[in-house]
């Protein structure tokens, strides 16, 4: 049987009576990474250079360490490494997900400028630029 995608699995586990058996039907649709793992199935999917997403990123060489599973990070410095990536929101929050962190909320004004950033493939300067021009904080890894 093939995967399912979330709202497939959300709306079964909805009509469910029993987990077990949800959870029995339902596990080639479960998908757990680490953070590592997670990162490099995107490098590998989107045909990314690690040298490249690290510099693009403006975290520095901590973001090996980061990648790699060796060190956590703060949300910030995890949305910048998704905007280097031109992820989309969706992979942004997955990435989020597997980095410990909670999704976006388009109901936080900050959360709503990445996601608009994200979702218009914007870098992390121009996602910089975008909340300085809104006079919001910005990404963390603008070091300037």
């Amino acid at each position: 049987m093939p995967n399912k995608d979330t709202a497939q699995l959300e709306n079964e586990l909805q009509d469910a009576d029993d987990v077990k058996e949800f959870l029995k039907a339902n596990e080639q649709s479960f998908q757990s990474f680490t953070l590592a793992e997670y990162f490099n199935h995107l490098l590998d999917e989107k045909k990314l250079s690690r040298a490249q997403v690290v510099k693009d990123s403006m975290v520095g060489d901590y973001a090996y360490h980061v990648l790699a599973g060796r060190k956590k990070t703060s949300r910030e410095n995890v949305l910048s490494i998704a905007a280097a990536m031109k992820l989309s929101p969706k992979d942004a929050n997955r990435l989020l997900h597997y980095a410990g962190h909670g999704a976006l909320y388009v109901r936080d004004s900050w959360d709503s400028v990445i996601f608009f950033g994200l979702k218009n493939r914007y870098g992390v300067a121009q996602i910089n630029d975008l909340l300085e021009s809104l006079e919001m904080s910005p990404l963390l890894g603008n070091v300037n």
